[in-house]
């Protein structure tokens, strides 16, 4: 601008001498045509290439070196009506040496290092909208003109050829011709854009797409106006406010300059050299309350935007120097040096900024970095980060630490921790959002495994651990199983599973040796981790404290762990039933010596008055008994009663339960299991103890108790065995044990019967009790009864066999064949007498089984009767058959043969039998004899033999053994006696 009252520097129709401008290029172009294809060449490689899409921003660089140069604020006013744009500026005004920068590619007049514009080639950007563009400024004004200069260079013949080769396509720029228009009032230049129809869509979208951020990079310049818009930038210290109209946005900013050494100028080119100071800017927006908001256009800008990517989320403005187009960087040492520099400034902005997690959006990520240069520049930058104090730490928000000293807590809150970790995060900065930053700058990440790892070696006091707890409450369990706990006896420990959290006063824990947490620190996580509340109850379920009571009995002085455990009873209220080892807990008795509470009987109970004197049971110490009472010695196992044991999962081939007569019951048991190659597991055994110690004049009254609820429901409780996928009922313990003793007038249950069991009629006797206790002792009530029970069965064999009993014919004639059907499975040894009628026995060697009723006549040996099951009969008793030792074929001599169609009486006989007539012959023998012997009928191939004298009983018993219905030959031998009475005993059959 010019002060009032002095005049222009330039008067006349062309202050810029113009005309010999034009002169000199014509006068070039026409000596060396090659020179006007240059010129061309360049100008449309600048216009449609490197600054096509740059028009506002040069515009805009313009206006801001105009300000810097006469150190004013810059201000541009851009207007376009739809035709012609113009950008009205205030500052210097243009002069000769502008105008011949304009007129001449690549010889830029700003050379006093203010200016943005350092090329000479930034007008050219305005050939991509424009044919006709125009200067007005105070000092005069220049125009160019497409047209113009296309009608001068067509006056030149020897550009004629290229002239054609480019279709008429000059370099427009390069002849200025004078114009006297003004800038508006106010404005020292406008630029005057008449624009190309086909360009004004694309001005439209330039001018909308004009930020206030424009502005970062051109500091002279501090407003915009673009029509009714205003742009405006408002400096205060770091930061700047940029406004766009009402709506603004502060930015932070951290700037930097100096001079560049003379060496790293040596490659540039020459006017570059001349420009010997380097500056930049690092500019972040911010919101309201301080937080950095990553920028969205990620570009170089130097100081307007080129097209060098850059992955950091700030807007970097820099001198570094760019390609002669300005859109990428010229590598080189200068780029190097600006890109070191670049990364101090970067560190400088990022510590300027409030010390919130948020600050961490600004670390770069090498993962992003895109080009040469970006991947240079975000190591540096990271390289500087990581060396400069920006983080906060808990101890204080002012507090400062790189990231090299930096530590960050994942999952756990870190307050409680500053006091054994320098340079610890706050919780916020450690949350997974910040994982990647703080990998980035190398940020000590601490876990909670390598945290456990460092409590074990940390000593502090009981309530510092508890904050620890606190701090730690919503980790995974599973993380902390190793985490320290102090103890209340001033050990520290190991993990908190199997540890007692301290809940109410108990008595003397000291003397169990367990350990409890101090009370200091107590804290929910631990029970979390599986510390247990120390109440009586938890304590007694504690598994040390049962190894200590089941070894008890070897302490030298048991009294304080014994006086202990019954404390804890008597509060806890629980006992033996829940917890049997409590029967090993030693109890003084009145003779001096130490019992387990479980050979104690309590004065009056009734067990004390069951047993014998000489059974190894102790009497409580009166004392004790005074102190405790019986309810508590009771709780521990002291016996008012009988004492009832529970194990689970036995094995039968290695348990010791301590139980009378132990294995010979297992021994039954296997008895009842199938050959398997699975063994057999109890997977629960409950039985009474102590049952051997009842004197045998006391068992009345034993039964009697035993007979009541709840003892009662173990005894007959069954028992079951399990061999691979299979189970069987072996019966319980307890009703073994009193079946196979002499609990019964001194007799063994399993040798009586019940009075309803008439099929052991003869074989046992009849119990003298009633149904109730019979049922309890295992009295047999059946048959059924005693062959269910493997093991009884050689003892019913050998009652077969005594010849002192007496055995109804009705029990006898089926009781070895259904032996024979339960023992199929079993190898049992046979008797050595066997039964052949209900009164005599014979030894084993003078028996047979009869398995055909004809061989009767022929044998020398005594007939077992075989119930329809010979074969099976005679495995059992290891006999041979009838069949098998009779030597004989048929009769000696003949007789009559004849059908038994023509047998009165045949119809009715064959009928009872359900059958048909058979196709065999009869043949009546007048004395019929086999081997010598006299029979009364004897089968033989297809031929029934009967004696005549015999008559019916030999012709119905052949005709029901031929038909296979011996059940049925009495009502055969009827039919057969007397062929007159058919129709009477016909009308009989049918009438019921």
């Amino acid at each position: 601008m010019v002060a009032p009252g002095q005049p222009d520097l330039f008067e006349g129709s062309d202050p810029f001498d113009t005309a010999a401008i034009r002169a000199r290029v014509l006068a070039a172009w026409a000596a060396s045509p090659a020179r006007f294809r240059e010129d061309a060449n360049a100008e449309e490689d600048y216009a449609l290439g490197g600054y096509r899409d740059r028009l506002v921003v040069e515009l805009a660089q313009n206006a801001g070196d105009a300000a810097a140069r006469a150190g004013v604020a810059g201000s541009l006013r851009l207007s376009f009506d739809g035709t012609v744009l113009r950008a009205a500026n205030v500052g210097a005004p243009l002069d000769a040496a502008g105008v011949q920068s304009l007129a001449t590619l690549r010889a830029s007049a700003k050379r006093d290092g203010l200016a943005v514009g350092r090329f000479g080639v930034g007008f050219a950007a305005v050939l991509a909208v424009s044919d006709e563009p125009a200067v007005h400024s105070r000092n005069g004004g220049v125009r160019f003109s497409r047209a113009e200069t296309a009608a001068a260079v067509a006056d030149l013949p020897a550009l004629a050829d290229e002239l054609a080769r480019r279709d008429g396509g000059v370099p427009t720029l390069r002849l200025p011709w004078p114009d006297d228009a003004s800038p508006p009032a106010g404005f020292d230049t406008e630029v005057v854009l008449p624009i190309r129809p086909e360009a004004r869509a694309a001005v439209e979208a330039a001018l909308a797409d004009v930020s206030p951020e424009l502005l970062l990079g051109l500091p002279a310049l501090q407003r915009i106006q673009i029509g009714d818009r205003m742009l405006t930038a408002q400096r205060s210290g770091s930061d700047v406010e940029l406004r766009d109209d009402s709506v603004g946005t502060r930015w932070r900013l951290a700037e930097s300059a100096g001079v560049i050494p003379a060496e790293l100028l040596a490659d540039r080119p020459t006017e570059e050299r001349a420009r010997d100071r380097w500056s930049l800017l690092w500019a972040v927006p911010l919101k309201p309350d301080g937080e950095p908001i990553p920028v969205t256009e990620r570009v170089l800008f130097a100081p307007t935007p080129s097209a060098e990517p850059v992955s950091l989320p700030a807007r970097l403005i820099a001198s570094i120097p760019l390609d002669p187009d300005r859109r990428h960087v010229a590598p080189g040492p200068l780029a190097d040096y600006l890109i070191e520099q670049a990364a101090r400034g970067y560190a400088e902005l990022v510590a300027g900024l409030d010390p919130a997690p948020a600050v961490l959006e600004l670390v770069p990520r090498p993962t992003l970095a895109a080009g040469a240069f970006d991947h240079a520049l975000v190591a540096a930058c990271l390289n500087e980060l990581r060396q400069t104090e920006f983080l906060s730490t808990v101890d204080s928000f002012d507090t400062r630490v790189t990231p090299e000293a930096a530590t960050a807590l994942e999952q756990v809150r870190p307050d409680v921790f500053a006091d054994i970790l320098d340079g610890l995060l706050p919780a916020e900065w450690a949350t997974p959002r910040w994982a990647n930053a703080l990998n980035a700058l190398g940020v000590r990440r601490l876990g909670v495994p390598a945290l456990i790892e460092l409590l074990s070696t940390v000593d502090r006091p009981a309530s510092w651990w508890h904050q620890v707890y606190d701090a730690l409450a919503e980790v995974e369990a599973d993380a902390l199983a190793g985490l320290p706990v102090p103890l209340a006896d001033g050990r520290t420990v190991t993990g908190p599973r199997g540890l007692l959290l301290p809940e109410e006063e108990l008595p003397a824990l000291d003397a169990l040796g367990l350990r409890v947490v101090a009370a200091d620190a107590a804290h929910p996580l631990l029970a979390r981790l599986g510390a247990q509340p120390a109440t009586a109850a938890a304590v007694l379920t504690d598994d040390r404290v049962a190894a200590q009571v089941e070894s008890a009995l070897d302490l030298d002085d048991p009294e304080p762990l014994s006086e202990a455990v019954l404390g804890l009873v008597t509060a806890a209220g629980i006992g033996v039933e829940e917890l049997p080892w409590l029967a090993a807990l030693p109890i003084p008795g009145q003779d001096g010596d130490w019992y387990p509470a479980g050979e104690l009987l309590l004065p009056g109970g009734e067990l004390a008055a069951l047993v014998a004197d000489d059974a190894p049971f102790g009497r409580p110490d009166p004392d004790v008994l005074e102190r405790w009472g019986s309810d508590v010695l009771e709780k521990v196992g002291a016996l008012r009663g009988f004492a009832v044991l529970r194990e689970e999962d036995v094995d039968p081939s290695e348990a010791d339960l301590q139980l009378d007569g132990e294995s010979e019951w297992y021994d039954a048991v296997l008895d009842q299991v199938p050959d398997s190659l699975v063994p057999p597991v109890l997977p629960d055994v409950v039985a009474v103890r102590d049952l051997e110690f009842v004197r045998p004049d006391a068992w009345p009254r034993a039964l009697a108790l035993l007979s009541r609820p709840p003892l009662r429901r173990v005894v007959l409780a069954p028992t079951a065995a399990e061999y691979g996928d299979d189970v069987v009922d072996v019966g319980s313990y307890t009703r073994w044990w009193l079946r196979t003793h002499p609990v019964l007038d001194g007799r063994r249950p399993d040798g009586l019967r019940t009075q309803a069991a008439l099929d052991l009629a003869g074989l046992y006797d009849i119990a003298p009790v009633n149904d109730d206790v019979a049922e309890l002792t295992g009295v047999r009530t059946g048959l059924a009864d005693v062959l269910a029970d493997i093991g009884a069965i050689p003892d019913l064999l050998a009652r077969l066999g005594d010849p002192a009993r007496t055995v109804p014919l009705a029990v006898l004639q089926g009781v070895y064949a259904q032996i024979a059907e339960a023992v199929r499975d079993f190898e049992l040894d046979p008797p050595a007498f066997v039964r052949v009628e209900p009164a005599r026995v014979v030894d084993r060697d003078d028996a047979v089984v009869l398995d055909a009723p004809y061989l009767l006549p022929l044998l020398t040996f005594s007939p077992v009767p075989a119930g329809g099951a010979a074969e099976a009969v005679a495995e059992l008793l290891d006999l041979p058959l009838a069949s098998g030792v009779v030597d004989a074929a048929g009769p000696d001599s003949g007789g009559v043969r004849s059908g038994w169609d023509a047998v009165p009486g045949i119809e009715l006989a064959v009928t009872r039998c359900g059958a048909a007539i058979p196709a065999a012959s009869v043949e009546v023998h007048n004395g019929l004899t086999v081997a010598g012997v006299a029979v009364s009928w004897w089968p033989a191939g297809d031929v029934d033999h009967v004696d005549a004298k015999a008559g019916a009983a030999a012709l119905g018993r052949a005709l029901a053994w031929r038909l296979d219905r011996w059940d049925r030959r009495a009502a055969v031998v009827e039919a057969l006696a007397d062929p007159e009475r058919a129709a009477w005993l016909a009308a009989e059959d049918g009438c019921c």
